[in-house]
């Protein structure tokens, strides 16, 4: 035997006709005939090939004729790193150096694979077969390594977008975002549609007069998926410089209520009525002034011929202490001159009806929602009001008030995602552990427990924040109420408190209530009392929840105002707030042109208030309330409230009044119709 040193350098140079590669898929495989489909024929001559195991070791495989390579260069193989070590063409080798004699490291794919590679005549072979016999082709080795596939696990696809999209941030002044593209034209947009619409004149400057100044606000615009969307900047004259008496009188302007929105969602949900939102540009520029207001010209756009004059307001600007309430009574004193009637029990609900014609028309600030029974009904009154007011028409609703509404075939389904992962942003807990439930068990919050929060700011800022995403959480309803119940003056425990708030939300940011279709129309309340549950001033904490067939639309969680002296005066009491608030959605109800002609049910878990409801019994007990006996016992008189006793097993309000372990917990919010986002239908989706 003599030793092979190999130059690196390629077949051509070694003049090399033919080289054959062999496959091992393990160790065992001591021959290359036992895998004659794995063989590769490159050119006219065979030669031996040496193969590294994934051990490190080197053997020298047998090789023999595998004939040409059909055309096409289709094989059955796998793509595979092979290390190949050219030998002598001398027949007398019998063994091959180790791991130094490789010389070239070639990775197989399909593509290096063409028919001209292969010859079309079969070579002789170059050293003989040791047996006459074909090898019998061996089965792949079976492992035993569970898989996702084999598990039928499949993980879907997902599809990244690497494109990046500069957004310009918050500017800290007028003068930083005039350099701005982004900002430039949105201030630019914005003083044009002032000027548009008339809404000061330019004067000499009056001696003797309060003058208000003007700031600049700048915010980005979400869509519903969390992309930005524009670039929002707003003049807003600076209303805590304002003089009552001088620059305004009344100030108060009317907001729909929340069990308002989820009553109409309800039955335009259960009659299939179309659903759309709008969105009023500039709206505090359509109310009028009663009163005289002067203001100091905008920052970044002082006239150049009259640089000293003032702005006298022809019409209401944002930031002015009356603005709102003069754009409430512009719009509603237009849309009455329509046909619709202003709703007493709420005034910001608009309700049309002709003949069989009928809508709807809520009102926020600058946001409307309308629904109407017909389609046709709907766009002619979008037409009437873009005649007179510049409105956008966003089509079906699906983000009203940084809400996110979503339709399937059972209902709508309404979620503050976004909304909630901003205040976990806010917070700086965008990452932190979910818990199970909002409330620890152990304890209590106490005025004075523990050092104060050395950010109270901040936890006034993440507690209010917490107040609005109640609107489609009602299972955070008590835990919220307690931690606003020290804003004043937070503490450290209660800021631990709202932490484990979040770390709840974090885990289910993805919930929100489902409204659903009911063909029931019945109004069920259940109402619960935390007998002397404050610690520091034993309060005792009322709660109740309303159902409107099987969507719930109004919840309450709120510390009673006076000390109670027996749980039995506890109990009752939030039994009259639940007969308040039902009464309140009756007539409702009735302005809706949906009238109950059942009695509302009322369910109680403490059997001395379900007596005290309907029997006249004077003691120690009832003394001090007599104005909630007397009020709920009319209501039980005249047919429209019947109090019954309930288990405290079933009772859903006790979510609103106390702390509960996790799978009572979870039981109640499921009753309550807060669940996750329900999966898009595929008709669904291919529509939207």
């Amino acid at each position: 035997m003599r030793e092979n040193k190999l130059e690196d350098r390629d077949i051509g140079e070694m003049g090399a006709e033919r080289v054959e590669l062999s496959f091992c898929r393990n160790a065992s495989d001591q021959e290359l005939g036992i895998l004659p489909e794995m063989k590769l024929d490159l050119s006219k001559s065979a030669l031996p090939v040496a193969l590294i195991e994934r051990d490190g070791s080197s053997r020298l495989q047998g090789t023999r004729s595998a004939g040409s390579l059909p055309k096409g260069g289709i094989l059955n193989w796998q793509q595979t790193i092979i290390y190949v070590g050219l030998l002598s063409l001398d027949p007398n080798v019998e063994a091959l150096e180790e791991p130094s004699l490789i010389q070239k490291q070639i990775l197989l794919s399909p593509s290096s694979l063409s028919p001209s590679s292969s010859s079309e005549q079969p070579a002789p072979p170059l050293i003989e077969q040791q047996t006459s016999q074909p090898p019998a082709a061996i089965e792949p080795t079976p492992h035993h390594m569970v898989t996702r596939s084999k598990q039928g696990i499949r993980k879907p696809k997902q599809i990244l977008s690497l494109s990046v999209e500069s957004v310009s941030s918050i500017p800290k002044g007028y003068r930083q975002a005039l350099l701005d593209p982004n900002w430039n034209p949105s201030m630019t947009d914005e003083y044009d549609a002032l000027i548009k619409t008339n809404t000061w004149s330019l004067v000499p400057k009056p001696a003797g007069t309060n003058i208000i100044n003007s700031i600049w606000l700048y915010k980005h615009k979400y869509n519903a998926d969390g992309s930005l969307a524009r670039y929002k900047s707003r003049l807003v004259a600076n209303g805590k410089s304002q003089e009552q008496g001088i620059d305004f009188d009344e100030t108060f302007s009317p907001v729909v209520k929340p069990a308002t929105i989820r009553a109409v969602l309800n039955f335009a949900v259960e009659r299939e009525w179309p659903v759309h939102q709008l969105d009023v540009q500039n709206a505090f520029l359509h109310g009028t002034l009663t009163e005289t207001v002067y203001m100091y010209q905008p920052p970044g756009f002082v006239s150049k011929e009259h640089p000293d004059f003032v702005c006298k307001l022809n019409k209401a600007l944002y930031g002015l202490k009356q603005a709102p309430r003069a754009w409430n009574a512009r719009f509603a004193a237009y849309v009455k001159t329509m046909g619709f009637i202003q709703s007493k029990s709420d005034a910001s609900l608009f309700v049309y009806r002709k003949g069989s014609d009928m809508a709807y028309l809520l009102l926020y600030v600058d946001d409307i929602m309308l629904t109407a029974s017909s389609s046709q009904l709907l766009q002619s009154i979008i037409s009437t009001l873009k005649q007179e007011f510049p409105m956008s028409d966003s089509g079906k609703l699906s983000f009203f008030l940084g809400i996110s509404a979503t339709f399937d075939k059972d209902g709508v389904f309404l979620c503050q995602e976004n909304y909630a992962a901003e205040i976990l942003l806010r917070a700086g807990m965008q990452d932190c552990k979910p818990c199970l439930t909002p409330v620890d068990l152990k304890s209590k919050l106490e005025e004075e427990a523990g050092p104060k929060v050395s950010d109270p700011t901040l936890y006034r800022s993440l507690a209010g924040a917490l107040q609005y995403l109640t609107f489609t959480r009602p299972d955070i309803s008590y835990a919220v109420q307690q931690v606003c119940l020290f804003m004043h003056d937070p503490r450290e425990s209660h800021f631990h408190a709202l932490r484990r708030i979040l770390r709840y939300i974090q885990g289910t940011k993805k919930q929100g209530l489902h409204i659903t279709k009911s063909p029931s129309t019945k109004l069920v309340a259940y109402s619960d009392a935390d007998w002397a549950g404050c610690p520091n001033t034993r309060r005792s904490t009322s709660g109740y929840c309303v159902f409107l067939g099987d969507t719930l639309i109004s919840w309450s969680s709120k510390r009673q105002g006076s000390v109670s002296r027996s749980s039995a005066e506890a109990e009752y009491k939030a039994v009259a707030n639940a007969v308040a608030e039902t009464c309140w959605l009756r007539n409702l109800l009735l302005e809706l042109h949906c009238p109950l002609s059942q009695a509302t049910l009322v369910f109680c878990d403490n059997i001395s208030a379900v007596y005290l409801s309907t029997n006249p019994v004077k003691h120690q007990r009832t003394k001090h309330v007599e104005i909630d006996i007397h009020f709920v016992r009319e209501k039980v008189a005249k047919g429209e409230v019947r109090v019954f006793h309930i288990p405290a097993t079933h009772q859903y309000a006790d979510i609103f009044t106390k702390g509960l372990t996790s799978s009572l917990f979870n039981q109640f919010k499921s009753s309550l119709g807060v669940v996750t986002r329900p999966p898009l239908q595929l008709r669904e989706g291919i529509r939207r």
